[in-house]
């Protein structure tokens, strides 16, 4: 086995382990939220605190889903090191693209410390990305009318 198809599936299996436990963290966020909405019957601009701490619980249980399914692509790709196919490479470029906005977002409202950790998640997506990508880069045919050297 070769340094690069290790460093390919160790990249692919630390990401999945840590975007598994964003989840965690990030459901975890979501029911403090919603029990202390529903709680202290906190209503903003008139809304029905119960229909706030439900939309609080499905937000959470939709985010939590959505990067479980991250991690769970992740580690497919670690265990058979393959590259993702096309649904996997959507769902993990979009993940990408919003730890970039988040992380844009975190600079300001939480802090330096949230900013570094949404771009090491960043960080690992893309490098799990473009590692897959080099491995199948090399394989693919020239197209046809493509100028290729030709020997004499």
């Amino acid at each position: 086995m070769g340094v690069g198809v290790v460093l390919r599936r160790l990249v692919a299996a630390v990401a999945g382990v840590v975007i598994a436990a964003e989840a965690v963290v990030l459901v975890f966020v979501h029911i403090v939220l919603g029990r202390t909405t529903h709680n202290q019957s906190m209503s903003i601009a008139g809304m029905d605190p119960d229909v706030m701490s439900k939309a609080t619980y499905a937000l959470g249980a939709g985010m939590g889903a959505f990067l479980l399914l991250c991690a769970a692509l992740l580690a497919v790709a670690a265990i058979r090191d393959r590259a993702p196919g096309s649904f996997a490479r959507v769902v993990l470029i979009s993940a990408a693209v919003t730890h970039g906005v988040l992380g844009a977002l975190a600079v300001g409202l939480v802090g330096w410390g949230a900013f570094a950790v949404l771009m090491l998640i960043l960080c690992l997506l893309v490098l799990t990305l473009t590692l897959y990508a080099a491995k199948d880069g090399g394989t693919a045919a020239a197209p046809q009318g493509s100028l290729t050297p030709t020997s004499p």
